[in-house]
């Protein structure tokens, strides 16, 4: 570890604390361990910090989305047809215990292989959970409309849980797509999504229904949400600037905000 300013898993509670992060509390996480600093013991210390402040009466939840496991075409691939077959047939189903994170970061790849962490069985948009009502968060994940009322992001809106972005961007915000579904407007579109399952003993390509979630306004969102509300915690976790807010009036609020803003 290079020389400079070191982080222990205390400090990281202590700073979680004054941010108002409370025992019993339910957090969707987001997070860049990069952005915390020199922390010793890396992700590990950054996770048990989480679950120590809020204690097991509490929940800390993180999406552990899967995008490599899209249709290869999904994101515009530059395979030959020869190819796109050869991924087709041989990608491996969603294993909740097996499959890696897409661009999640280490802090949530490390999360979903703890004991006694559970994680959703969507295979594209998954969440691992810890703490009293992981089962109930986890549990049920449909396949269509992935982060609508009945997904993980639903039952935290109904938990009153809070929304953390432990250094992490304020665009990266999950807990924003549950508005989607509740704007009045047409600005989101449908989708029909590929997705390979298991069925019996087969593997098989098949679909499911979603939108077409959109992200690109999430930080001027947020910044309306900070400037016009009371809700926003600001503060410092380690080296990194963070927000804490409830999930349940940013989500309201988002769904005035999409209706007014998105055309």
């Amino acid at each position: 570890m290079e020389k400079g300013k070191l982080i222990t898993k205390d400090h990281i509670i202590k700073d979680l604390k004054r941010m108002g992060v409370t025992k019993g509390m339910s957090l969707i996480v987001h997070s860049s361990l990069k952005s915390i600093g020199k922390v010793i013991g890396g992700p590990v210390s950054v996770i048990l910090a989480l679950e120590e402040a809020v204690g097991p009466d509490g929940n800390i939840v993180m999406p552990t989305q899967t995008e490599h496991l899209c249709d290869p075409t999904e994101f515009g691939s530059g395979y030959t047809d020869e190819e796109l077959k050869l991924i087709r047939d041989n990608m491996p189903t969603f294993r909740p215990d097996l499959t890696p994170t897409s661009y999640m970061g280490f802090i949530p790849e490390t999360f979903r292989k703890q004991d006694g962490v559970k994680r959703s069985p969507h295979p594209h948009t998954s969440f691992a959970a810890w703490g009293r009502d992981t089962a109930y968060v986890t549990q049920d994940h449909g396949l269509d409309d992935s982060l609508n009322e009945d997904s993980p992001l639903g039952k935290l809106y109904e938990l009153g849980s809070y929304i953390l972005l432990l250094g992490a961007p304020t665009d990266s915000n999950t807990s924003l797509h549950l508005a989607e579904y509740r704007q009045n407007n047409t600005f989101v579109k449908g989708k029909v999504w590929d997705v390979k399952v298991k069925r019996g003993d087969k593997e098989v390509w098949t679909t499911y229904r979603d939108i077409n979630n959109e992200s690109d306004d999430f930080d001027r969102l947020f910044n309306d949400f900070h400037s016009e509300t009371d809700y926003v915690k600001m503060s410092m976790v380690g080296d990194a600037q963070s927000y804490l807010m409830p999930m349940r009036q940013m989500v309201d609020y988002a769904v005035g905000w999409m209706d007014k803003n998105r055309k």
